[in-house]
C-alpha cells in the first residue's frame, strides 16, 4: 500500500507541476514532425495482462514496421528532438499517467511487447506478479541497450537471447531485494545518471 500511495501521489505532483513543460514539449514534437506527439503502444504488464503504454513519440511515424528494436541512439528514425528527450529520458514522462491509472510504478520490471515476453520461460513469468516500472535494476543495468544492439551482428538474435536472459535475472533479483527503501534508492539514481550521463 505504501509504494502504491507513493507512486500515486508522486505522480500526481510531477504532472500537475510540470505540466506547463509537458505541454511546451508536446508543441515542439508537432513542430518537428508529423504525426501524434504521443506513442502509444501495448505492452505486456501485471498478471500477464495487456496495457497501452504512454510515451512522448520520438521517431517518425510508421517506424514500428522498419522494427521493433532501436539500433543505436542515432538510429535514422528517431526526430531531431526525439533524440533530445531519449537522451534525458524526457519521452518517459507520459508514463506518468500510467502510474496514475495503475498500470505501472516509479520502481519495476520494464514492460516488455508481447512478443517477447513470449520467449519467457515459465519461471521467468515471477517478474509479472509486480507492475511494471519505468526504472529498475534491469533498466540500470542496461541504459545503453541501444548502443549494445548497434554493435550487434543480429540485433534480434542478441536481444533474445543475450539481453532478455541478463534481464530477467536482474528483474528476478528486483523483486526479491524490493521494499520501499530500496525503491528510493534506485530513483535517486535513476535520476542521477540520467543527469550526469
Amino acid at each position: 500500500m505504501l509504494k502504491r500511495s507513493f507512486d500515486f501521489s508522486f505522480a500526481l505532483i510531477l504532472l500537475v507541476g510540470l505540466s506547463p513543460i509537458l505541454i511546451l514539449i508536446a508543441v515542439l514534437i508537432k513542430l518537428d514532425s508529423k504525426g501524434s506527439v504521443l506513442f502509444i503502444q501495448e505492452r505486456v504488464g501485471r498478471y500477464n495482462k495487456n496495457f497501452k503504454i504512454y510515451k512522448y513519440r520520438t521517431m517518425r511515424t510508421a517506424s514500428e514496421k522498419k522494427g521493433l528494436l532501436t539500433i543505436g541512439n542515432k538510429d535514422s528514425r528517431i526526430t531531431r528532438i526525439g533524440v533530445f528527450l531519449r537522451r534525458y529520458k524526457i519521452d518517459e514522462f507520459p508514463q506518468l499517467l500510467n502510474i496514475i491509472k495503475g498500470d505501472m510504478s516509479f520502481v519495476g520490471p520494464r514492460p516488455e511487447l508481447r512478443h517477447y515476453v513470449n520467449f519467457y520461460k515459465k519461471d521467468d513469468l515471477v517478474i509479472l506478479n509486480v507492475r511494471p516500472g519505468i526504472t529498475g535494476l534491469a533498466s540500470l543495468e542496461y541504459r545503453n541497450e541501444v548502443e549494445l544492439l548497434k554493435q550487434a551482428k543480429d540485433p534480434e538474435d542478441y536481444f533474445i537471447n543475450t539481453i532478455i536472459p541478463d534481464k530477467l535475472h536482474y528483474n528476478k533479483l528486483y523483486i526479491k531485494k524490493r521494499n520501499f527503501l530500496f525503491d528510493l534508492k534506485l530513483i535517486i539514481i535513476t535520476v542521477f545518471r540520467v543527469i550526469f550521463k
